[in-house]
């Protein structure tokens, strides 16, 4: 599968729904966006922002790239995901993390979990999202998140995946335990590091999908020094194969320079179709 990254950009002109129903246009499989609801720019909040997304499209899923577990109880996600899910015909991906900005955590008074209050909040919140999807009712003690003869209805009409987005050592084992996607970002894990990475994840003996987050430019100056992939449509489909042989053979595509719908029409028409040769459907 390939996504595109849309902005959560509430700013003058932003047009994330015309985005999204551009991408569906243009054949991309996914759209997705981040999470991220402090700060001085104007934003969307994702899951509403989402939610619009997936009432005006048809096809393309829609993901969450990553949901910061701390923001919500994962209680209540467990229900939010299953509505989108069911209102969205089953194309919700859920994308979880243990949370990236200490900073926001204290602009909104939720508190500074540790790093590993962060992977063991991400692992409780994974058992009581599944287990509300699946138990006729759920009680659950964590030491950060607890349930008590929990029952939700409706049950998610179709699998709803779970993809993280980790990096170290314990989250990424336990990623290769829970999670159906593995979904790292080259801004934060170049190629050959992602790659020992994505050993780690698969070393459960599970089928996890790897998607690899990636931004990109055609059209800009070539080379792998800088925090995007850029250069000529062939340059950058190079690069692109290069991480397939490496084993992310679905990818999450992140626009950019000033004219990113411009920059994701030129990646459908001029890099996918040789991508998508490359990888199984």
């Amino acid at each position: 599968m390939f996504g595109l990254g849309i902005s959560t950009s509430a700013a003058p002109g932003a047009d994330p729904v015309g985005d999204a129903r551009a991408a569906e246009d243009l054949g991309y499989d996914f759209v997705s966006a981040s999470d991220h609801p402090s700060g001085s720019e104007p934003t969307y909040e994702v899951w509403t922002m989402l939610t619009w997304v997936a009432a005006a499209t048809s096809r393309i899923r829609v993901a969450t790239r990553v949901l910061g577990v701390p923001y919500r109880p994962p209680a209540m996600v467990a229900k939010m995901a299953e509505t989108l899910h069911r209102l969205s015909g089953g194309r919700l991906i859920l994308g979880l993390g243990g949370g990236y900005s200490d900073e926001e955590f204290r602009a909104f008074g939720l508190g500074v979990p540790t790093p590993r209050e962060k992977v063991d909040g991400m692992v409780e919140a994974i058992h009581v999202i599944r287990g509300l999807w699946t138990d006729p009712e759920l009680t659950f003690e964590g030491a950060r998140y607890h349930t008590y003869q929990a029952a939700m209805e409706p049950k998610p009409i179709s699998p709803i995946p779970i993809w993280l987005g980790t990096y170290g050592k314990r989250a990424l084992e336990a990623t290769g335990r829970l999670a159906d996607g593995w979904i790292p970002s080259y801004g934060f894990a170049r190629p050959e590091q992602a790659a020992a990475m994505r050993e780690q994840v698969l070393a459960a003996g599970r089928d996890v999908a790897c998607v690899y987050n990636v931004p990109f430019r055609i059209g800009g100056i070539a080379g792998d020094g800088g925090a995007v992939v850029a250069g000529s449509a062939q340059e950058v489909t190079d690069v692109l194969a290069g991480f397939a042989e490496l084993g992310f053979t679905s990818m999450n595509f992140m626009p950019a320079g000033p004219n990113p719908r411009e920059q994701a029409e030129l990646l459908a028409a001029e890099v996918l179709p040789a991508l998508r040769t490359l990888t199984p459907s």
